[in-house]
């Protein structure tokens, strides 16, 4: 068993060969996905295929990149949206500073919201954060002293600063094909101190294939290598690791289930 916990398939990357998709993430021995999301306008396509296939969970939010336009955009308008069962988070969501395509007041206005959305409804936040730790931390910290929510740093790549921060609170660390990479010693150094209850593994698909595909379309089944590497840098198995970090993925996001919960 494993679970890719954060890939966005809903992407017209992906519209000519979905079936082939699928496929090869059953091959692969991915058993679910959690569909991220990116802005509101894409969330009746996700819903489409978590309605489609019972092992594609997906998540409302408005990704940093586009809160310019959704500068009305409330936690009550998000609310609304979480009520489906196959919806089990809010996000994802945070704060890019590195390519600034969108004001910084708007992505932290925007950021508040999704985590008063994730208050109220108690489903986890997921995280998108680049270049922008410090705020990152002292938002998160200004609103759990307010009142408590669960989350995680999805497709983590920033500060061990900020992954004591998040552990801190309770939070999990995903990692995605990023922790192949050559130049990724530095990264592979934290995960290696992240408790492995804390774990999570992704794909952040269509984006970021992780060796050796990179430079390919990347897809849920490709989950695998993610977690070959980070079962090397936590020396063990690689069936331990997919055991461990499919079972983080459900204790996290509670609303889904392994067990047959739900009757799709």
């Amino acid at each position: 068993m494993l679970v890719d916990s954060h890939c966005h398939i809903d992407f017209n990357d992906f519209e000519d060969d979905i079936e082939e998709i699928i496929q090869r993430m059953k091959d692969s021995g991915v058993t679910a996905a959690l569909n991220a999301g990116n802005g509101l306008e894409d969330f009746e396509n996700q819903l489409k295929l978590s309605n489609k296939y019972p092992f594609i969970y997906t998540a409302v939010g408005v990704h940093p990149h586009n809160a310019d336009e959704y500068t009305n955009v409330t936690a009550e308008d998000l609310i609304a949206n979480t009520k489906h069962k196959k919806v089990v988070g809010i996000g994802e969501c945070g704060l890019d500073y590195y390519y600034d395509y969108s004001a910084k007041d708007n992505q932290i206005r925007l950021f508040k919201e999704h985590i008063k959305a994730a208050q109220e409804t108690g489903l986890p936040l997921i995280i998108h954060t680049r270049e922008a730790d410090d705020d990152t931390i002292s938002i998160l910290d200004e609103m759990y002293k307010q009142k408590p929510f669960s989350g995680e740093i999805h497709c983590f790549s920033s500060s061990k600063e900020l992954a004591d921060f998040a552990l801190s609170i309770g939070f999990y660390i995903s990692a995605s094909g990023i922790i192949t990479f050559n130049k990724s010693g530095d990264l592979r150094d934290i995960f290696e101190t992240i408790p492995n209850e804390r774990l999570l593994v992704e794909t952040d698909s269509p984006f970021l294939a992780p060796i050796p595909l990179r430079g390919h379309r990347n897809e849920p089944a490709n989950v695998k290598y993610v977690a070959e590497k980070l079962a090397q840098i936590k020396n063990m198995s690689y069936e331990d690791m997919a055991d461990i970090t499919s079972h983080n993925f459900y204790k996290l996001f509670r609303k889904a289930s392994d067990k047959g919960r739900y009757n799709y």
